[in-house]
């Protein structure tokens, strides 16, 4: 990736930073780069950043919750547009997954693989919540459709799922040329959800 510097408008100097860092991610990974080269990259002197970050986890802690933001936002688009059906919701809440690492790979760093707890901050913490609570509300109505004593809790179902749409990413999606697999992604990850949900009882085996 070609590094250019980058202006900024009057005002809006704190996003023209995060937008730089997220650029350094991508590049070098999230402890790849100093604030003096995110300070360039934004076309500022680094002393600059220092009004607005207290250090480059404090700016990709910003850059993860901005991520979360966009995350949730897709993630609640595709389980709305999965209804009424619970199982369309949950399922397209998985792919919602791999079109955001997918489209948003500096964000995506910045959440899941720069090492930044979503407890830093308690903004951090309320957009990260936000999105994983989709993704466990569309597990509730599913699991709803199983008798009570065969229902696995929502909370697990929809850390099972997560973890499988991690793995997949990771592995298959943004993993080295040597981890690539001759399926794309969307099949692994949805073969991977049909198989469990029938485990489940909640697909029939020939569906």
């Amino acid at each position: 990736m070609t590094t250019k510097k980058r202006g900024y408008h009057h005002g809006n100097l704190r996003q023209a930073l995060v937008e730089a860092a997220l650029e350094l991610i991508e590049e070098k990974g999230p402890t790849g780069f100093t604030l003096s080269e995110a300070a360039k990259q934004a076309g500022v002197t680094p002393a600059a950043v220092y009004r607005h970050f207290a250090g480059r986890e404090d700016q990709i802690a910003e850059a993860a919750r901005q991520g979360y933001e966009i995350f949730g936002d897709l993630m609640e688009h595709a389980y709305e547009k999965g209804r009424p059906s619970a199982l369309a919701s949950f399922e397209a809440t998985g792919r919602a997954y791999l079109a955001f690492a997918r489209k948003f790979p500096g964000h995506y760093i910045s959440m899941f693989e720069s090492g930044v707890s979503i407890t830093r901050n308690p903004d951090l913490a309320h957009v990260a919540n936000r999105a994983f609570a989709t993704l466990e509300r569309a597990a509730t109505e599913l699991m709803a459709g199983l008798p009570e004593d065969k229902r696995p809790p929502a909370r697990m179902v929809s850390a099972h799922v997560w973890a499988m749409s991690h793995g997949v990413v990771e592995l298959f999606s943004r993993g080295s040329p040597g981890t690539r697999s001759p399926f794309p992604p969307e099949d692994l990850l949805e073969t991977g959800i049909g198989i469990y949900l029938r485990g489940l009882g909640l697909i029939k085996p020939d569906a």
